[in-house]
């Protein structure tokens, strides 16, 4: 589940021309930003550059600086830290609880599951890929999903398929892929090493 910046078509002539938005602010199918297909920190640069300047506000240069320097400071602790927890999710915040979510599902989906247990799991994926709430991951997950149909005949089939389309949403934003040999050890047993005791 992955979110390049994507813009929906260009309107037809004669209509409104399109505000500029800032770089990594995602639109959605309506033309307006969307909050849970962009970070939290483009977020915050969409709010900082709204800030009025000293020749539209016609305020002092040091009030517009002193914006200009609280906007740049709260940008900058957005990239770091991301939404405060009371604030709707960004792109990277629900992107980490889904796969959360799927890799725990995974790691307790039985290792013999019964052909309902299967049906239940391709449904859920295939539900997800369609309500997801970041229309351009949920279009990406669609057509992984198109090439990739979800593997549920085990455990083991089902943990290394999620691993596997995680690892294509890594590949995509540039992350390291995770060694889908550990994907057990990472989510159900815990490390050898005994941290997670």
């Amino acid at each position: 589940m992955s979110a390049e910046t994507q813009q929906p078509e260009q309107p037809a002539a004669g209509a409104e021309a399109p505000k500029r938005i800032p770089k990594g602010v995602v639109l959605g199918p309506d033309g307006k930003p969307c909050r849970s297909c962009t970070s939290f920190a483009s977020w915050a640069n969409q709010t900082k550059t709204s800030l009025k300047t000293p020749s539209s506000s016609g305020g002092s240069a040091g009030t517009a600086a002193v914006a200009a320097m609280a906007a740049t400071t709260a940008t900058a602790a957005a990239s770091s830290t991301g939404p405060p927890s009371d604030c709707p999710a960004d792109v990277e915040t629900l992107g980490r609880g889904t796969w959360t979510l799927l890799h725990t599902i995974a790691a307790q989906y039985p290792k013999q599951p019964t052909p309902t247990q299967q049906a239940d799991v391709k449904g859920f994926i295939g539900t997800l890929s369609r309500l997801y709430p970041c229309w351009v991951c949920a279009e990406d997950f669609q057509v992984f999903l198109s090439k990739s149909p979800v593997r549920t005949a085990s455990r083991d089939d089902f943990g290394r398929w999620l691993c596997a389309a995680h690892n294509e949403v890594n590949d995509k934003l540039g992350k390291p892929k995770f060694d889908c040999n550990l994907w057990e050890e990472r989510w159900r047993t815990g490390w050898k090493d005994g941290r997670c005791d």
